[in-house]
């Protein structure tokens, strides 16, 4: 950075004079993991000083008084509050920080302690983008990533809201959104995509199968005009069953492929078809037992998640994994 802190000396505040970054791409904290910051700062002290810039503020009717802005250590003030801190210890810098420098720091400090979600790390890069018109190779640039890895986080934002909230709500993850994005032109698919992510806990390979076989299907029949009827058969069957319905016409007659993923969908597609209270007990026992409030897995190995997250192809058919 430019601007140096003032002789590098650690000075101690009161901790009610420090005002939070308003520039704070962070919107969550956890309440469990604060409480442990906290119980460590009684017990060790802070170890590592806020950053902070100065503010002279006079008063209208004479006097002056001095207050402190936050520029990093957001979680260490809020767990210094929490464990009943008087002062805190931090580090100065001298003149005026513009806003993007207050932003940027936040972001990097929040990216290396990976504090940031998904949802709040693409909106912090599009502040930047939009607020201070950088471009996405710069924002790469002050971040410490790779110019795809900013550009697949912003895409995140192109989902509707409803995805983008279960994605904060960690409902899903960020794997999952790469098969949703996939149908960002097909709302209606991709919607029903979501549905069975949610519902099912499809993990983000299943997803990512089931995203492909649509766009190539989409592909296929690009140039073919379907019949409305059959269509509107499809989106039929699809909502009464609530799972993928496909119906192919042939010259005579044709087939209708209706798509599950474990033994539970079956038994479930059963029920419906048949209006049975039961199906046969062997399929019953073969049920896998899934928690109700679970999130769909990430079932991608740690090398293919970053190879995914830098990958600037991120959404064409040939980059899914089978």
């Amino acid at each position: 950075m430019s601007n140096s802190y003032v002789n590098d000396a650690i000075f101690w505040i009161e901790i009610e004079k420090v005002n939070p970054n308003p520039y704070q791409p962070r919107r969550e904290f956890d309440e469990a993991k604060l409480k442990d910051l906290a119980e460590s700062i009684r017990m060790y002290g802070i170890l590592q000083p806020l950053v902070v810039t100065r503010k002279e503020v006079y008063h209208e009717h004479g006097g002056m008084s001095v207050e402190y802005e936050l520029i990093s250590g957001e979680r260490r003030l809020r767990a210094s509050k929490i464990a009943g801190l008087s002062q805190v210890p931090v580090l100065i810098r001298s003149g005026e920080e513009n806003s993007q420098l207050k932003l940027e720091m936040a972001i990097i400090e929040n990216l290396q302690r990976e504090d940031l979600n998904a949802v709040d790390r693409a909106r912090s890069f599009e502040r930047l983008a939009k607020e201070f018109g950088l471009k996405q190779s710069q924002i790469a640039d002050k971040v410490g990533k790779s110019r795809e890895y900013v550009s697949n986080s912003m895409r995140i934002l192109s989902l509707p809201d409803e995805m983008i909230t279960a994605l904060q709500g960690g409902k899903i993850s960020e794997g999952h959104t790469r098969p949703l994005l996939m149908l960002v032109d097909r709302p209606d698919e991709q919607l029903v995509l979501f549905k069975e992510i949610m519902a099912k806990k499809l993990t983000v390979r299943e997803a990512e199968s089931l995203s492909r076989r649509v766009a190539t299907e989409r592909i296929r029949n690009k140039e073919k005009y379907l019949d409305p009827q059959i269509m509107e058969m499809e989106r039929n069957f699809t909502e009464s069953l609530g799972t993928r319905v496909r119906i192919e016409k042939g010259k005579e007659g044709g087939k209708v492929t209706i798509d599950f993923f474990s033994p539970d969908d079956l038994r479930a597609l059963l029920e419906r078809l048949n209006g049975a209270e039961k199906i046969n007990a062997t399929i019953a026992n073969q049920v896998p037992v899934v928690a109700e409030n679970s999130a769909p897995i990430d079932d991608r190995a740690p090398a293919d998640i970053k190879e995914a997250e830098e990958s600037d192809d991120l959404y064409s058919l040939k980059d899914f994994s089978l």
